[in-house]
């Protein structure tokens, strides 16, 4: 991932998940013995439930070679993913960089379970700048003016809670500071704001994103930069951070939006059998044009960052397989 990076925009989920069904129940493979591998991924507005269902779309396409079923699950997001893979309930998530860094050391929301020392990076995908979307008549132009505001923290678990949680310690925040502090779930989010529920929202999200542009276009909503001293510190202190824009015009804004942002990244732990990660990955990369293409917000990535732009775990072992034999390490 690197620094100032553009991002790109969005499809819907519902194709590729219906693709992705429809391949996983096709004819079984020719030997006995199935795999089956359940990838938590996030709020089906959002971007992770999507690329959730582009990877187990390019895993069934190969079910009759390697046996593997592959689906993906809307989940409350990267927290519980993490804590799903650690219990065994899923194989594989897609969190945010910064939240896989918290999990493998335990730290942060994860200060009370401790180091997660068998948690396995596979790859990173696309860029996800923190987004603030605010009603046109709020007065909101800029991060500090949510002070005082009705604003929608995310629901506890997601990835937006946790970068919001992590800007309000460093600005000396409490939820008490905030008019209300709702806890909306991202599917929720742009309804409530156009219906007057509150005057903002937060969103760690791949852009064009539906949650975005729905309320946009329904009650006039705005992006709001979110810049300054204390944000150019945390990207500097921190490899999981970068600087990003929002590109003028993608949500009828007149000028770039200035923000930061974390990557999503798909991870494992040892428990996942080498063999099967490495399937898993050898399908997105060896079919990296066609998974390019089922998602605008895939459109900026390449494959030589995919093996450790904001990788803070070490890499899965089937994903290490892989990327020596691709010559990608």
């Amino acid at each position: 991932m690197t620094a100032n990076a553009k991002v790109y925009g969005s499809k819907t989920a519902a194709v590729l998940a219906a693709a992705g069904a429809m391949l996983a129940f096709s004819a079984a493979p020719t030997f006995a013995q199935q795999q089956f591998v359940t990838i938590g991924t996030g709020g089906v507005t959002g971007v992770y439930y999507p690329a959730g269902g582009a990877i187990c779309l390019n895993v069934n396409r190969g079910r009759a070679e390697h046996g593997i079923r592959c689906s993906a699950e809307s989940t409350g997001g990267s927290v519980f993913n993490l804590n799903s893979i650690r219990e065994g309930e899923l194989n594989i998530g897609v969190v945010q960089s910064d939240v896989q860094y918290n999990s493998l050391n335990g730290i942060e929301q994860f200060d009370g379970t401790g180091p997660y020392e068998d948690l396995r990076a596979l790859f990173s995908l696309h860029p996800e700048p923190f987004t603030v979307v605010a009603r046109p008549d709020a007065g909101i132009e800029s991060l500090e003016d949510l002070v005082g505001k009705r604003v929608n923290v995310g629901n506890p678990g997601s990835g937006q809670r946790n970068t919001m949680e992590l800007l309000m310690e460093e600005y000396g925040w409490t939820m008490d500071d905030f008019a209300l502090a709702a806890e909306l779930p991202s599917r929720e989010q742009a309804q409530a704001l156009c219906d007057n529920q509150y005057d903002a929202f937060v969103f760690t999200v791949g852009h064009p994103s539906g949650s975005i542009s729905e309320p946009v276009a329904t009650c006039g909503a705005v992006l709001v930069n979110v810049t300054g001293d204390i944000i150019d510190r945390l990207v500097e202190e921190n490899s999981y951070y970068f600087h990003a824009t929002i590109p003028a015009g993608m949500y009828n804004n007149e000028e770039d939006v200035q923000t930061f942002g974390v990557g999503a990244t798909v991870v494992s732990s040892t428990d996942t059998p080498a063999d099967v990660v490495y399937e898993v990955v050898k399908a997105v990369f060896e079919n990296f044009d066609e998974f390019k293409a089922l998602h605008p917000a895939f459109g900026v990535l390449d494959r030589e960052e995919m093996v450790s732009s904001g990788l803070s775990a070490p890499l899965h072992e089937g994903a290490q397989r892989y990327f020596e034999e691709a010559g990608l390490l």
